[in-house]
């Protein structure tokens, strides 16, 4: 694993919450760091396809659609 060099504030931060009893270790408070940004990834991801979701009601609500025909888009899965 790669070694992660902290500025002296981060170091001085980690070594507060260490000395708290919030975190055992570097290793932990590293990890939960990382938790949160795969947190913040998962809300923008979802954020995003809000948005992109109330772009395309807007479009069907001002009749800016296509109908959807499902024969069309998967033919094999009507033959039988």
């Amino acid at each position: 694993m790669p070694n992660v060099h902290l500025t002296q504030p981060m170091q001085d931060y980690v070594q507060n919450q260490i000395k708290s009893g919030a975190y055992a270790n570097l290793s932990e408070v590293v990890r939960a760091g990382i938790r949160l940004l795969m947190e913040k990834e998962g809300a923008r991801q979802f954020y995003n396809l809000k948005a992109d979701l109330e772009h395309a009601v807007e479009q069907a609500e001002s009749g800016l659609f296509a109908e959807f025909d499902p024969k069309a888009y998967e033919p094999d899965a009507f033959n039988q």
